[in-house]
């Protein structure tokens, strides 16, 4: 029959003992001086080396070469108190448990009244000293306080309040502490070495968990684990297993789940711990012990290896990739509801029922109104937004003007509306950074060229194109001119969310594809592993939700999708083309990674076009079925190339501006229908048009004067520049005599 670790491997010399540094040195140096005092008493958790410590004292103190800090080994009193020794007399163990009554310590007080039997003095060890009733310690206080020079005293208790005042006066009290993980870890670890037995990944720092910091009860559990291993020692599956502890693969799962808002995935991760039998109580304290690593590593940042040693290197990336998911209050806030929680679970009659609405709480945005749920909203509209966008968040397009025209072969759609905040600022701004635009197709009919007017291609529909029918944009892009959503997602939202198991994997191996896309791209692997998070897998398509309108702008303005797929097909093996879309979107079902298809019938409205891109000029509008509607105040002057001008009311009344009789038809080309303004003055409208369509989306500008503000005489601009920046004019000539 084998021996328990513990007492194979019980310390025998104070340098042995582990983490208790603080009550082993002064014991040696008080050795080493001759200052060795009658009693003692050791105090502190279970398994923490209180009796050992008092063993090695007593062999200390009787050794044929002490006293001394270290036992020689050799002579009898050390032989006989090593591991597995028989004993020694004059050392006498004493457990207060069964033996702490008067009359118990009436006997003990006549056997120290006799001298050794053949050591140096007589070493009395009470162990669980705090059950000693008061009677006994009464009773031993008298030879306590003026014990025979032969005799030692030494109370082992883990409750040294209730050891009797009087007698904890009269000893030197050394209080033991839980031995810190790390050390034990490394402990553990030569145990097993020295055992030969192969311990798996994870193993050890589940036992020292279960051990509680106790040497002891953390031999005890590895000596189980032990004991039921096989040839391949000790694996992860079967510590999990025994212990109870909750798999690292489905604390993974859970916490991305939350950091995306998956409420699928979290109710089916609850499914899966309720059908395998594990205590749901047990499962948040795990959940809350993750959730409090988040926010260590999101509050250290680069240095957490320093504050988690222990941790697997890819299991500390993860770590990284789901604290950058969350935000500070967010993670405080999840932490708070499962300590909560794990509170009320305690002695409940329906733990799944507690453990359910702790998951429908974290997945609200902080509905309570507190202070807690204030920052919790408010860290979720910050990592939505990002920065300040440039437009307005809007889910429908804004009317348009319309008039009617000639009937053409094929009508072509209007572009999509621009946001109003931006056009109110007609200031020219430098483009971002734009890829080469797309060939675009060639339009469905012709049209006369314009005189005097910069070339611009056209992007017109097919011959067979409905007349409501909106081209195909890039739903990222629409997403980054609003800021939030765009009004290309789909209502439905994605069909392949049943595919849940491939999303949880793809979430756990997603370290490895950033740190692949690293090697492959550097600016891609900075957008996505800052700002980009896997929504949904499915057969077709990865679906990457940005947080910030401005990365996902980025992203899919340049072939940052290949790299992605490039990535996943390298480590995965998955190959699937890569959609993104803004937070709290999802792109349409069915549509081209990165595009999607706008909803038919709707009315034909002006639009902004993606940074980089140049202007299409208006094709035909037959304007049957449309009613005029009202213009935007805001917008600036359109183009008057083409010989016509929107209704007079759009914008502030102009002396070279006639306004146009309602049934008057708008030329389909550049020959002028009615009378054209001067040329000069067009081109300077179109140069003007085009720098405020084609620049890209930024912050608006409260303080940009407008006509219509209500402080526009405080702005400061008078003579031509109220005519150039309020009126959206150009001066063409100075008459010197005026």
């Amino acid at each position: 029959m084998a021996t328990a670790l513990y007492r194979r491997y019980r310390p025998e010399t104070f340098a042995e003992v582990i983490g208790q540094e603080h009550v082993t040195d002064p014991l040696r140096q008080a050795l080493r001086v001759g200052r060795v005092n009658h009693a003692y008493l050791f105090s502190g958790p279970r398994g923490c080396g209180k009796t050992t410590s008092a063993r090695i004292l007593a062999r200390c103190l009787n050794c044929a070469q002490g006293p001394t800090d270290t036992p020689c080994g050799a002579c009898d009193s050390c032989v006989e108190l090593a591991r597995g020794g028989p004993g020694s007399l004059d050392v006498v163990e004493i457990d207060a448990a069964s033996h702490g009554g008067v009359d118990d310590a009436r006997e003990l007080r006549e056997r120290a009244t006799f001298a050794p039997a053949r050591d140096r003095f007589k070493v009395f060890i009470i162990d669980e000293a705090h059950m000693v009733t008061p009677q006994g310690f009464n009773a031993l206080l008298k030879i306590v306080e003026e014990p025979p020079e032969h005799v030692k005293f030494v109370f082992a208790t883990t409750e040294p309040d209730k050891v009797l005042g009087t007698i904890r006066s009269r000893t030197h009290h050394y209080p033991f502490r839980l031995v810190p993980p790390e050390r034990l870890q490394a402990y553990l670890q030569q145990l097993c070495e020295a055992e030969g037995v192969p311990v798996g990944r994870g193993v050890l720092p589940l036992v020292v968990r279960a051990g509680a910091g106790s040497v002891r009860d953390s031999l005890s559990v590895l000596d189980q684990l032990a004991a039921g291993s096989g040839e391949r020692g000790l694996e992860y599956e079967s510590a999990i297993a025994l212990l109870g502890y909750t798999h690292a693969a489905l604390l993974d799962d859970v916490v991305s789940a939350f950091a995306a808002g998956d409420g699928a995935t979290v109710f089916r991760v609850v499914d899966r711990v309720v059908q395998s039998g594990q205590d749901p109580r047990r499962f948040v304290e795990d959940l809350l012990q993750r959730l409090r690593d988040l926010v260590v590593v999101q509050a250290v940042g680069e240095r957490a290896r320093e504050v988690f040693p222990g941790c697997p290197e890819d299991q500390l990336e993860r770590m990284h990739v789901q604290a950058a998911a969350f935000g500070t209050a967010s993670l405080s806030r999840a932490a708070d509801l499962a300590n909560a929680a794990a509170t009320e679970m305690t002695g409940a009659t329906s733990p799944r029922l507690h453990l359910e609405l702790l998951c429908a709480r974290m997945l609200l945005p902080g509905a309570e109104d507190g202070e807690r749920g204030l920052a919790a909203r408010l860290d979720r509209v910050e990592r939505r937004l990002g920065v300040p966008s440039a437009g307005p968040v809007s889910g429908a397009p804004a009317p348009t003007p319309a008039s009617p025209a000639p009937a053409s072969p094929a009508p072509a759609p209007a572009p999509a509306p621009a946001p109003a905040a931006a056009a109110a600022d007609p200031a020219p701004r430098a483009p971002d950074p734009a890829p080469d635009p797309a060939p675009d197709p060639a339009p469905a009919a012709p049209a006369p060229a314009a005189p005097a007017a910069p070339a611009a291609p056209a992007a017109a529909a097919g011959p067979g194109a409905a007349p409501g029918a909106a081209p195909a944009e890039s739903a990222t892009t629409c997403a980054s001119l609003t800021g939030t959503g765009t009004a290309d997602v789909a209502p439905g939202g994605l069909e392949g969310t049943g595919t849940g198991d491939s999303t949880e994997a793809v979430r756990r191996m997603w370290p490895d594809v950033l740190a692949h896309l690293a090697t492959v791209k550097r600016r891609t692997w900075t957008r996505v592993s800052h700002d980009a998070q896997v929504l949904s897998v499915d057969d077709q398509r990865l679906v990457l939700q940005f947080r910030q309108a401005g990365t996902l702008a980025a992203f899919t303005a340049g072939p940052h999708a290949d790299f992605v797929r490039e990535s996943l097909v390298a480590v995965l093996g998955l190959d699937r083309s890569v959609v993104a879309v803004a937070e709290g979107a999802a792109p349409a079902a069915g549509s081209h990674p990165l595009a999607g298809a706008r909803p038919a019938q709707r009315p034909a409205a002006p639009s902004r076009p993606a940074a980089g891109r140049r202007p299409s000029p208006e094709p035909p509008d037959d304007g049957a079925g449309l009613p005029p509607e009202p213009p935007d105040e805001h917008e600036p002057p359109e183009d008057d190339e083409a010989g016509w001008a929107p209704p007079a009311q759009s914008r502030p009344s102009r002396p070279d501006a006639e306004p146009r009789p309602a049934g008057s038809a708008r030329p389909a080309g550049g020959a002028g229908a009615g009378a054209p303004g001067p040329p000069s003055r067009g081109a300077a409208m179109m140069a003007a048009r085009e720098r405020t369509v084609t620049a890209p989306p930024v912050p608006a500008d409260d303080d940009a004067p407008s006509y219509d503000d209500a402080d526009a005489e405080d702005s400061g601009l008078v003579g031509a520049a109220v005519v150039e920046q309020l009126l959206g004019g150009r001066v063409i000539a100075v008459d010197e005599r005026s």
